[in-house]
């Protein structure tokens, strides 16, 4: 080594010491120093109230360091590594310039819509939609399926659109996906889930972005980054993965407690669905509809799956964390494979567009639709069925296909239209924004998988990833040089034309409708429509999740915001967390909504799984029969046998078989909906196999002996348990259970 370079490497050893100890010195002053439990979010405990004072940014804690200040071009750099921190104590643009206001986008007037010249919603969003290449910043984590979409005709006199013509059928190809983990990360996680689905219509193209929760987070677009960020793991340490069970989440909320309602939801069994093919979906914004006298409608749009609402329960989702980080991708492919398609109905809630005694537009009931944080529960307006969806083919390529579809809520076709809703006119912005970053430029259209089913002629040229070869040399309106092609469609060529609406006078201003303050009167009606065993699961729910946070300020605030929507959730919750019970306070007055109870109703039993646990003693010819039984009842039978193979004589045989679907070692019980013990193996995989699917309450029928069951805490007169004597009567046992998925009157094996 050179003197020169020697020298140059003990500077900048030197200059690092100097700005760890600095950096070790803060933070004994800021911590108190001395041991600490490993998990600080932060190197400064927060208050339990929102910040007031000003203050500049934190340094790293004691246990981290930056890289050692080089140029990009190896030479020794004189900034210190704190340089490249953010600096001040006040919010700015990119540019430097200070802002007063973070929360409201600019609007023509309170309830008009957003102004493009907001450079700072457009710097923000646009700095968001750019965080990450090539991966999705949200929803990154998606399972696909094609399908076909068929109308009946019942949204005729609301929407002119052709795809809801009775008997019109649509392609489509529907994404499904969590919001907050990576690609890698596990589907059964607490989390939102997104429901996207695109149908390639004669008309264009039309994109319906919801997912399985009718209401989100924030109100404004402009809040967007903000609670992602706060979602996603923390940046230090890039944990906890796909959880909101953490510090930064509850901080936020907690604070801009306009999250509360969808945070309900969320701790709700809603946040851990059974399968994809069993959750609902939503528009989440309200839409206008046009019919073909030029009639407008307000709607939000639902989809119902056929299957019903089911959800796993806690256990299930950490077991299938581990065992089976893709059960719902599997599930969705593995349904579709076995011919079990499944299916939602489309259904709108229709509104009236017109004002209320008030004066105010775009209100039901008192509900704000323009509100993203609040729904209209269906005894107020009743989901009207327009059609039903059929996914029947799995991709052949997740990349080409799952990956590269692209979705965008302002993919509209003639007859439907948007809302002022603030949080949908900034999606209207920000998702053709990551399209263009994620998909390297402005021809993401051109992917096969989103390439329109309708004639296009939009006279865009060149870019980036460009496929088409188009002709002509006038790309310009108008000319002559081209015959003046394309022409504008008239008024029977079924042209797309947003619907005219007046704005009234008014000022520009960063501001919210006063309708959108009330935080939590749909949380509580949320609460109360559930049954006890929901209510039970939501009280678990939040239980963990503040229980995973680090500061007990930002529990405590937490639970001080529950009391504000149920006393006794809050104080169920503060003694799980082991503090004090919060204060009573007023809450809400609302009437419930059974329609959001997953429990009560009755489902088919299509494309369910049931496993059936056999010995090697077992009987072949009854084995091979009662698998044949679940198929011809349109369910999927795993045969689970001490070894692979088949069970039985050998292929060479003449012999009965039976081919196994699972080892002893190889299952699990998140797999199944119902278990068929047809005898009883002495073994501790499938020891744990029955105990579990006891503890989660789900259908067990047994052709082995009920004293055999006894040491499972099971017997003939347990919920949920049969016992027959053989195995023709299995199945009309079974459904009826099947029915309600789970046996929610069995006793937690702790309380027998």
């Amino acid at each position: 080594m050179s003197d020169k370079k020697s020298a140059a490497s003990k500077t900048a050893g030197a200059a690092a010491k100097k700005v760890a100890d600095a950096a070790g010195k803060l933070a004994d002053e800021v911590i108190g120093g001395g041991d600490v439990v490993p998990g600080v979010p932060a190197p400064k405990p927060p208050s339990l109230e929102e910040p007031t004072d000003p203050t500049g940014p934190l340094p790293p804690k004691p246990d981290q360091k930056g890289a050692t200040p080089f140029s990009p071009t190896g030479a020794e750099s004189a900034d210190t590594e704190d340089a490249a921190r953010q600096q001040g104590e006040l919010l700015t643009t990119a540019q430097g310039a200070r802002l007063s206001d973070t929360d409201h986008s600019q609007k023509a007037g309170r309830r008009g819509p957003t102004l493009l010249q907001d450079h700072h919603l457009r710097e923000k969003i646009t700095h968001f939609d750019h965080e990450r290449i090539p991966e999705r910043v949200v929803h990154a984590r998606g399972a696909g399926a094609h399908g076909v979409f068929e109308a009946n005709g019942a949204a005729a006199s609301v929407c002119r659109a052709g795809l809801f013509a009775e008997g019109t059928q649509t392609e489509v190809f529907v994404r499904f996906s969590t919001v907050l983990g990576s690609r890698g990360s596990a589907d059964s996680v607490r989390d939102t889930r997104g429901f996207a689905t695109k149908f390639y219509s004669e008309e264009g193209t039309w994109d319906l972005v919801g997912n399985n929760i009718p209401v989100f987070f924030i109100q404004d677009a402009i809040k967007f980054p903000d609670v992602i960020h706060a979602g996603k793991p923390h940046p230090d340490r890039e944990i906890p993965q796909a959880q909101s069970a953490h510090d930064t989440f509850w901080d936020f909320v907690s604070l801009h407690t306009e999250g509360q309602a969808h945070a309900m939801w969320n701790m709700s069994d809603r946040g851990i669905p059974r399968s994809y093919r069993m959750m609902e979906g939503f528009g989440v914004h309200t839409f206008r509809l046009i019919n073909a006298a030029g009639e407008t409608n307000l709607v939000k749009f639902h989809w119902k799956p056929h299957l019903g609402v089911h959800s796993l329960v806690w256990e299930e989702a950490q077991i299938a964390a581990g065992m089976d980080p893709d059960l719902h991708r599997r599930d969705l492919a593995d349904a579709i494979e076995a011919g079990a398609f499944p299916k939602w109905d489309l259904g709108i809630q229709v509104f009236p567009d017109t004002v209320d005694s008030d004066g105010v537009s775009e209100m039901f009931h008192g509900i704000d639709l323009l509100d993203p944080t609040k729904f209209v529960p269906e005894e107020l307006a009743p989901v009207q069925v327009i059609g039903t969806m059929t996914l029947n083919a799995n991709p052949k390529n997740y990349f080409a296909e799952t990956e590269q579809i692209a979705f965008h809520p302002g993919h509209l076709v003639p007859g439907i239209d948007v809302t002022n809703d603030p949080l949908l006119q900034g999606r209207l912005f920000s998702y053709l924004d990551t399209q263009i970053s994620r998909l390297g430029g402005p021809n993401f259209g051109q992917l096969p998988i989103n390439r329109p089913h309708a004639p296009v002629n939009d006279m865009l040229r060149d870019g980036m990833h460009q496929t088409a070869d188009h002709v002509g040399v006038a790309p310009y309106k108008p000319n002559s040089l081209d015959g003046g092609c394309p022409f504008l469609a008239g008024a029977d060529d079924g042209a797309l034309v947003e619907v005219a609406q007046h704005i009234a006078d008014a000022q520009v201003v960063r501001d919210a409708p006063a309708t959108f303050d009330d935080h939590y009167s749909q949380a509580t009606l949320f609460y109360n429509s559930m049954t006890e065993v929901e209510k039970e699961h939501i009280a678990g729910a939040y239980t963990f999740e503040l229980g995973k946070c680090y500061e007990e300020n930002i529990k405590t605030r937490q639970v001080e915001q529950l009391a504000r929507i149920d006393h006794d959730l809050a104080v169920t919750v503060a003694t799980g967390l082991g503090l004090p019970a919060p204060a009573k306070v007023p809450t809400a007055e609302v009437v419930t909504s059974p329609a959001l109870s997953q429990i009560g109703r009755e489902w088919p039993s299509d494309g369910r799984l049931i496993g059936i646990l056999v010995t090697e003693a077992s009987d072949v010819a009854a084995v091979k029969a009662l698998e044949q039984a679940v198929f011809d009842d349109d369910m999927v039978p795993l045969v689970i046998a001490p070894t692979g193979g088949t069970l039985g004589g050998s292929d060479a045989d003449d012999a009965e078989t039976v081919t196994v679907s699972r080892t002893y070692r190889t299952q699990r019980s998140i797999e199944f909906d119902a278990l068929v013990v047809v005898d009883l193996p002495a073994d501790a995989n499938t020891d744990v196999l029955i105990s579990e699917m006891f503890r989660h309450k789900k259908a067990i029928a047994s052709l082995a002996p009920v004293d055999q069951l006894v040491d499972f805490g099971l017997t003939a007169d347990t919920p949920g348990v049969v016992v027959v004597d053989e195995a023709a009567g299995v199945l009309p046992a079974l459904k009826p259970l099947l029915a309600t998925h789970r046996a929610w009157d069995r006793p937690d094996p702790a309380r027998i």
